[in-house]
Order: C-alpha cells, then sequence, then structure tokens
C-alpha cells in the first residue's frame, strides 16, 4: 500500500536518481518521483541510463510521458521489471515538445485516449496506475469539465489522481510561465476530493511550507511538493518529522557525510563529480554562508573531479 499523504513532484532535469537518494536519506516515508521519462527512452534507449536506480530509494514511483496505449503497457512491464512501486503517468505537462508527442497535459482534451491508456498500463502489470493532472486546459477549465475527466478516470479503474492545482496554458507560456502565471485554484481540488471520497486525491501547485501542507492536508489525502523542496530539501526534515510518527533525528551534517560515501561508490560507477552536485546545493538554505559553499562546490568540483574533500571545504564556509 503507497502512501501518498506526502510526495517530491516528478521534475524534469532535477528528480534524478541522485537527487532522490539525497531525499531518501533526509525522509524515511517521503514519496518519491522519477521525473518524466517518455516511452522510447525506455523502449529504444538505455534503459539503466534512464530509468535505473539505486533500491535504497524506495518507495519511488516512475512517471511515464507517452499516449500511445502499447507502448505505455510495455514500459510499465519494464519499470515493473526493475522494482518501481507504481506508475504515474503525466497528463500535466504543457511543453510544446510533450504536446508534440501528443502527451501531457494536452491529454486533458482526449479523456477516451487517456482510458484506453490507462486500461492497457493496468492489465499489463500488478504496480499501481495513478495519474498526475492539471484542473484544466486553455479554455476547458471549467469544474464541471475537470469533474467529467476524474469521473472518466475512476471509471476507468484509477484510484490516486494527482492535481496541479492551475490550468495549463498551452500557447503563449513557458513550462515556467505555466508553473506561476495561471492562478491557483485550490478549491477546484477539495471540490473534487468531496465529490468522489473513495479516490486518493493528492494536492500540487505552489505548496512551500509546512503550515500550508497541514491545511491542505485537512481536505484532500495528500500533499505532493516540487519546487520548494528543490528551494530547501531540509523541508523534508521538517516534514517527517510533522507528518509521521516515524521521526528523522539527522543533522544535516550526518546527511552530508552519508551523500559523500554515495559520491564515492558512485565515482567508482565513472559518474563525474559534477553531476552528483545539484541535489546537494541547497542542504543549508537559509545559513549563513550558503551562498559560499554553493559557490565553492560549483567551481571547484568540475576541476577537481574525484576529488570529494571539496565538500569538507565547502562545509567550512557555512557558518551556525
Amino acid at each position: 500500500m503507497i502512501n501518498h499523504k506526502f510526495s517530491v513532484a516528478p521534475m524534469l532535469d532535477w528528480t534524478d536518481k541522485h537527487c532522490r537518494y539525497l531525499h531518501r536519506l533526509i525522509s524515511q516515508d517521503v514519496l518519491l518521483y522519477s521525473e518524466m521519462i517518455t516511452t522510447p527512452a525506455i523502449l529504444q534507449g538505455d534503459k539503466d541510463k534512464y530509468i535505473g536506480f539505486n533500491q535504497e530509494e524506495k518507495p519511488v514511483i516512475i512517471q511515464l510521458g507517452g499516449s500511445d496505449a502499447i507502448d505505455l503497457a510495455k514500459s510499465c512491464q519494464v519499470a515493473e521489471e526493475f522494482g518501481y512501486d507504481g506508475v504515474n503517468l503525466n497528463v500535466g505537462c504543457p511543453s510544446d515538445r510533450v504536446q508534440k508527442g501528443r502527451f501531457g497535459a494536452c491529454l486533458m482534451n482526449e479523456p477516451s485516449l487517456v482510458v484506453e491508456c490507462v486500461q492497457a498500463m493496468s492489465k499489463s502489470v500488478k504496480i499501481p496506475i495513478s495519474i498526475k493532472c492539471r484542473i484544466g486546459v486553455d479554455d476547458n477549465d471549467s469544474f464541471e469539465n475537470l469533474q467529467f475527466f476524474v469521473e472518466t478516470l475512476a471509471n476507468a479503474g484509477v484510484q490516486t489522481i494527482i492535481i496541479h492545482a492551475r490550468k495549463a496554458l498551452l500557447k503563449g507560456l513557458s513550462p515556467k510561465q505555466n508553473r506561476s502565471i495561471p492562478p491557483l485554484n485550490y478549491d477546484f481540488v477539495y471540490r473534487i476530493k468531496q465529490l468522489f471520497p473513495e479516490l486518493t486525491i493528492v494536492i500540487n501547485g505552489g505548496i512551500n511550507t509546512l503550515e500550508e501542507v497541514n491545511q491542505h492536508l485537512q481536505q484532500v489525502d495528500g500533499v505532493m511538493l516540487g519546487r520548494a523542496i528543490w528551494n530547501n530539501p531540509w523541508l523534508l526534515h521538517d516534514l517527517q518529522n510533522q507528518l509521521f510518527l516515524n521521526n528523522n533525528s539527522h543533522t544535516r551534517d550526518t546527511v552530508l557525510q552519508k551523500y559523500i560515501l554515495y559520491c564515492k561508490s558512485e565515482l567508482n560507477n565513472n559518474v563525474k563529480l559534477h553531476w552528483l552536485l545539484p541535489p546537494i546545493l541547497n542542504l543549508f538554505h537559509g545559513m549563513a554562508g550558503n551562498k559560499k559553499w554553493k559557490s565553492h562546490l560549483v567551481s571547484q568540483a568540475p576541476k577537481r573531479d574525484k576529488d570529494l574533500s571539496v565538500f569538507d571545504e565547502a562545509r567550512e564556509l557555512i557558518n551556525e
């Protein structure tokens, strides 16, 4: 049984296996998602490169991008063989590249196709299939349309829906702008939960603090955070200790030392040190010296690609 109470959003070029490993060091119970991976990448590319992960990350869900039911079903089978705990279908990404592939947010305009995909995916594996969507797309943004979309999914057997509480504008806005310009409408998500109490409804979008998380959990089953964790991964520590009985007594330094050991093992696998930096750069967010910490790592790691002492040097620049 997957606990959707608290999760980190799938973020392209961010929530890779190194990022997820760090997040798991900080929180034992947070539900983790892969970045979106397209079906061609899985079926035609280097599977270990695109979907390989560390068993320590579990529970972890893979997010797929695609609209071909057969390819999605085959990709689900691969994901299950790799040991993922579930599959999430992306019906929320608004980028032009995604639209050209006929997947992401534009699929909200084709609920029958989404059903076809979900049914094929569900039949192909035993792990659960979920959907991540928006509250609407372009002018197709009424509550009635969202209700119809969710009802269609529920009738197709979908049990868990993650809803980004903004509509997507497919023309004129970049993916970054689509994360901030369309106004948030949490009430739509709350009303969906009221109408479909049997479904697991997770809310996403613009959630930044522990207080906001607690407010949303009074209305829905789970909360998904994205950029807030990117900017401040230590927020995971506070959420862990607030939301779960299994409290985390780790300090930032404990996590840092464990991540350094992880980096050592990855270097032995010919991973470049600078590829391992992004997840750890904001570990000391909000503390004096954080900018110096980041600057030292970013400037030194590429020059000293196997020298893990750069972490300890950077740590000395943080003032408690």
